[in-house]
């Protein structure tokens, strides 16, 4: 079915509340990754310093180590017996490691054990000592006692003198100092980082308060009726001042520049629906007295056949004009959102009536009911959903051709509202102009001409969607809406070629409009 008569305003689509709360996720997150990279520097630099400082320190004893070593193992006055071990020697440290070379040979190597005892390296250790450059420079070597600082250098007396010391202490010590510096970062980024997300939230609170102001004007319904847009952001918040406070008197004067747009619009739309009201209502009696002067001439005198063909053309136009004069009539009063005349009506019945009327003005199209075992009574103004149910059936009639199946339904839908629908199996409204389709005085033939009837038993609806030789206004579906939303309704359309549905929602007697 390619219904032409009107299309449904453009959904509005809510937008959502800004997530603020990710934005100051974000500037925590830098923040901590600043602070994670300071502590990082702070701790490197810390640990590099430490590291360089022991090892000064540790070379310094090593030298005093080294001196006493070579000092106390020089051999005996006149070069005859056994050197001395240098281990032996006043000053000398537990852990210190000695080693006399000779030779190409460890003559002698140990370390000063816990109990002040001397004890002997294993023959891997020899080669590690073997391995020493003699050059007096300290470096480090791994033996079987563990991690040492060693120096090797030749002594007067014909050898190579080997010191150690043990590198535990220096070990511990950066040990404890990366625990420290680990425990107290982790500490600090903790703390700064509550107190960070505390602060973020306290600044970041009027755009918050920004957001909200917002969001509740993109969902008020600014396309159409009287809107109150009485929505501002604080003057806590609006003060040019500050960044945020900028922002707000901003938008408070984009606001107000929209609130004033919006009431001049409401007065201009005022005025257009007072004067289309007027209009409408004068012109019913011109209309009228053209109607009984035509009857009046047919009746009382002749005319030749193009005459009678005149009258009648001047006769069916002002039928047609009273119609649309009568269809805007019943828009401006539904705007001005007139009382409804409330009480119990059996769609079920009406739906049986209204299609026996539709069926006697076409019976060549196949007119079929779909009616639940029990009778549907709604709370309504019988006649306008009357002219609901006309407005539909004679929709599919008038836009779709001979043959066509038009199946009208009444059910009760599982939440208590009452549902009727109305589909053909016609050619479909175009997707382009589905969205449209209740607009007012919408059609989708641009020209709205009215076509040349087609000979009998042909196919009338075009698939571009043309209207049939009757004509619309464009105001049935229109109607439709406005009848339908002041019965606190919806009304819905979906199409397809071989399929067009449309389905009216009516809410149950407790949730029915007061009249």
């Amino acid at each position: 079915m390619t219904s032409l008569s009107g299309a449904t305003r453009t959904p509005r689509r809510s937008v959502l509340k800004p997530g603020t709360w990710h934005l100051r996720t974000r500037l925590v997150l830098v923040a901590m990754a600043l602070l994670v990279a300071i502590c990082a520097a702070v701790g490197l630099f810390s640990y590099a310093s430490m590291d360089s400082f022991l090892t000064r320190q540790l070379d310094d004893q090593l030298t005093g180590a080294a001196d006493r070593a070579r000092d106390f193992g020089r051999p005996p006055l006149g070069g005859s017996g056994n050197k001395p071990d240098p281990l032996e020697g006043r000053g000398q440290r537990v852990g210190t490691i000695a080693a006399r070379i000779q030779d190409g040979e460890v003559s002698s190597a140990g370390f000063l054990a816990a109990d002040l005892t001397r004890k002997t390296l294993s023959a891997a250790d020899d080669q590690v000592l073997l391995g020493l450059r003699r050059d007096g420079v300290p470096v480090d070597r791994t033996l079987s006692t563990g991690a040492y600082r060693l120096v090797a250098a030749q002594s007067p007396y014909g050898d190579v003198m080997v010191t150690g010391l043990p590198l535990t202490e220096k070990q511990n010590t950066l040990t404890s100092l990366v625990v420290t510096i680990t425990l107290v970062s982790l500490g600090g980024l903790v703390l700064i980082g509550l107190a960070g997300t505390v602060l973020i939230r306290r600044t970041m609170k009027p755009l918050e308060q920004l957001s909200e102001v917002a969001t509740q004007v993109s969902r008020l319904p600014l396309d159409a009726g009287e809107v109150a847009l009485a929505v501002r952001v604080p003057p806590s918040n609006a003060h040019p001042g500050t960044e945020v406070g900028s922002v707000g008197h901003a938008l408070n004067l984009m606001l107000d520049n929209v609130s004033n747009a919006l009431e001049a619009r409401q007065e201009s739309e005022m005025k257009v629906r007072q004067f289309v009201a007027d209009a409408s209502h004068e012109l019913r009696t011109p209309l009228t007295a053209i109607r009984g002067y035509t009857e009046l001439m047919r009746m009382t005198e002749k005319f030749t056949p193009d005459g009678q063909r005149s009258l009648a053309r001047v006769q069916s136009q002002s039928v047609r004009m009273t119609t649309l004069v009568e269809d805007l009539l019943l828009l401006a009063r539904l705007d001005e959102g007139q009382p409804l005349k409330l009480s119990d009506v059996d769609l079920t019945q009406l739906v049986i009536e209204t299609v026996s009327d539709e069926k006697v003005m076409a019976p060549d199209r196949n007119w079929h009911l779909e009616l639940p075992e029990e009778p549907v009574v709604v709370r309504g103004d019988a006649s306008q959903l009357h002219q609901v149910l006309v407005n539909l059936l004679s929709n599919a009639r008038k836009h779709t051709g001979p043959g066509t199946t038009v199946v009208t339904g009444v059910m009760r839908s599982a939440d208590g509202s009452a549902v009727i629908t109305v589909t053909d199996d016609g050619a479909g409204i175009p997707a382009e102009f589905v969205d449209r389709v209740f607009a007012r005085f919408a059609r989708a033939d641009a020209a709205r001409a009215t076509p040349v009837p087609a000979a009998p038993g042909a196919q009338t609806a075009a698939p571009s969607g043309q209207a049939s030789a009757e004509g619309t206004s464009g105001l049935g579906l229109s109607i439709v809406q406005s009848i339908v939303e002041a019965h606190g309704g919806t009304v819905e359309v979906s199409s397809r070629p071989g399929r067009t549905e449309f389905a009216v929602r009516l809410p149950a007697q407790g949730d029915a409009p007061s009249s």
